[in-house]
């Protein structure tokens, strides 16, 4: 691969050396902030020979490259000058940015409150159906515990979003905890009992019910970011252990309870107002346009902004927003249920069935969205039709949310109400998108083959096809190797723990198999070790991922958890050095599990072929349940 013509094209795509604000890599991806996206050439990119896939998410935008990111980064830095910085940006510029900060901490921090949202929401679910079948009486204490386990997470909200803004802004979690939990501390509950306001210092405070607010504590942390880092300049090292907490909890407490808390709830207010006024003005309008444009929101992770608005408006009885959004999730499963009635071709048969299945199940449609959608750029048209007429009849029924859960899926129903009309809304959805696939197709007539991920060339038998931008061939033919001839590498398990399908890790690129195809494994022990006798091809200055190529040609990446790379390396240990030769079961890398957990980070590890397409057939040996080091995990054909 030509590394410096791929970093040139890759700067003039995103619009120019000008155009980049700060750059960063980590085992796959560059990772790009830009003073404007839409100077961004995302479709010119993505057919760009050398590149993935290009992902817009958190303010950045990725750039998908593969084993290679280390050598493109590093001539995207030489031959440009880069600094990590742009070159000046206009005002306008600092209003993008600030835009992509906003959306960027909105996301980071609930995202990783979601799971337990989705738990919390199916017990509370749970609970609707046991009393609305007789089988729990309202006053037991079954029934009260229970409710405390369904209503805890939302209850105690502002605690738990004082940890997870704080993560993401860098700051000391447990102190801006402390801040959500004062709101929370009976002392100041019971003040709302005697009255709506009372003096602090002979200053007026209005007096509000804090318990699942949302607004208030991303104000109050994201000022308490300022004062710590202003606390910690002006104070000397050795008294900041104390100090800087004793401060802050002085200062933010006293100036959350008497402006940002009231502050953030009437912003909160006013903005579910507005939008709730305009469903209420007409909601079949209002459902069109939702059921029709949710997923894109989706997709380029708007929908985050949704999630106070939503909680806001449970708090207040029900949701109209939540049920609209579900029309284009259940679109986008119709479409995944449709390719899989219609294709012939066996691995986007297996796609799609199990990313249907999984949908119907989880509520997580990305391999969906990314694996099929996307690829199949027709669909787009199915996925607003299908979601806008739905959206467009939930609306005419009425349907509320009356229980958070920002998943649709089979458990879930009972969260709606009334539960028949929003399951008519959702079958409606799931039929229109299958139907247009099997009546229209999938594929443009303009091209049918697949439109992401490596791009491909055919041999001069037109039988094999290899990607343009691999080194696999040269590297096996350097060898000796014969592609033609009948070859069977099998991979064993580079950890001990549980394996999972790859389309269940929390990652798109991983998940839609973009990077390859593979499994990955909860790990159990924190050592990883290699998976075949090869040679270490990638390496890590962070450590947490690292690719080893057998002596077969098979590129196997392995990247330890979830978004690791903000770990800057902490916890990891690299026992090998690139170019190293390895044997099967030879330590890659030692990694402490505890404090990667709690940093905040899953250990979720996706093992890839990353040259999969150099590959007949790639079977996992082994799909789900407990595995051991060296166990047999994949088989490669070719």
């Amino acid at each position: 691969m030509d590394y410096l013509k791929l970093a040139q094209n890759i700067v003039d795509r995103v619009g120019g050396r000008e155009n980049i604000q700060s750059l960063t890599h980590c085992a796959t991806r560059l990772r790009f902030v830009l003073n404007d996206n839409r100077k961004a050439d995302a479709d010119t990119l993505e057919n760009t020979a050398g590149i993935l896939k290009v992902v817009e998410s958190g303010g950045q935008f990725q750039v998908v490259v593969g084993n290679d990111v280390s050598e493109v980064y590093k001539h995207i830095v030489a031959e440009g000058e880069f600094d990590g910085a742009g070159s000046g940006a206009s005002s306008e510029k600092e209003k993008k940015s600030i835009r992509s900060a906003i959306f960027g901490l909105i996301s980071g921090s609930l995202t990783p409150l979601i799971p337990v949202f989705a738990g919390a929401g199916l017990v509370k679910a749970l609970l609707i159906v046991l009393e609305r079948a007789g089988w729990i009486a309202v006053d037991s204490g079954t029934y009260a515990i229970l409710a405390a386990a369904g209503n805890s997470i939302f209850y105690f909200l502002p605690i738990l979003l004082g940890i997870t803004i704080a993560k993401v802004l860098n700051v000391n979690s447990y102190v801006a905890a402390a801040i959500g939990a004062a709101l929370m501390e009976p002392n100041f509950t019971a003040l709302t009992a005697a009255g709506t306001t009372t003096h602090f210092l002979g200053i007026p405070v209005s007096l509000m019910n804090y318990a699942s607010s949302v607004f208030p504590m991303f104000i109050a942390v994201s000022i308490y970011a300022v004062l710590e880092k202003f606390l910690k300049k002006i104070m000397h090292k050795n008294v900041q252990l104390f100090a800087v907490p004793f401060f802050s909890l002085v200062i933010m407490v006293p100036l959350t309870a008497m402006l940002i808390g009231p502050f953030g709830q009437y912003v909160g207010q006013w903005i579910g107002d507005i939008v709730n006024f305009l469903i209420n003005s007409n909601s079949v309008i209002a459902g069109i346009i939702l059921g029709g444009t949710w997923s894109f929101l989706v997709l380029l992770g708007l929908h985050w902004a949704t999630v106070p608005i939503i909680m806001g408006n449970l708090s207040a009885g029900g949701d109209l927003i939540a049920p609209l959004a579900a029309t284009s999730v259940a679109a986008s499963m119709g479409i995944g249920l449709g390719v899989f009635l219609k294709t012939k071709d066996k691995d986007l048969k297996a796609l799609s069935g199990s990313s249907f299945l999984s949908a119907i199940l989880s509520g997580v449609t990305e391999p969906i969205l990314y694996g099929i959608i996307l690829r199949y750029r027709k669909t787009l048209i199915y996925l607003v039709a299908a979601g806008a007429i739905a959206g467009g009849l939930m609306g005419y029924l009425g349907v509320k949310l009356i229980v958070f859960n920002f998943f649709l899926n089979v458990f879930t129903l009972p969260a709606q109400s009334p539960m028949l009309y929003y399951i008519i809304g959702v079958l409606t959805a799931i039929a229109g998108g299958a139907l247009c696939v099997v009546l229209f197709g999938y594929e443009s007539k303009k091209n049918n083959q697949v439109a992401e991920g490596p791009k491909v060339q055919k041999d001069e038998n037109n039988q094999h096809p290899t990607p343009e931008s691999s080194t696999a061939k040269m590297e096996q033919n350097a060898a000796g190797i014969d592609a033609n001839v009948a070859m069977e590498c099998l991979i064993t398990s580079p950890l001990e723990g549980t394996v999972i399908p790859l389309h269940d890790v929390e990652d798109v690129v991983f998940s839609s198999e973009s990077m390859g195809k593979g499994v990955a494994i909860i790990p159990s022990k924190g050592q990883l070790v290699s998976p075949v006798d090869g040679v270490v091809s990638v390496t890590m200055k962070s450590a947490h991922a690292i690719a080893v190529t057998s002596d077969e040609g098979v590129e196997i990446l392995m990247h330890i958890g979830i978004d690791t790379v903000r770990l800057k390396g902490k916890y990891f240990t690299q026992k090998v050095q690139q170019g190293n030769r390895i044997r099967k079961g030879g330590v890659l890398i030692e990694f402490d599990m505890d404090q990667i957990r709690n940093e905040g980070f899953k250990l979720t590890t996706p093992i890839v072929v990353t040259n999969s397409d150099q590959f007949r057939d790639i079977t996992p040996l082994l799909s789900e349940g407990t595995v051991a080091v060296t166990e047999e995990l994949l088989s490669v054909r070719s």
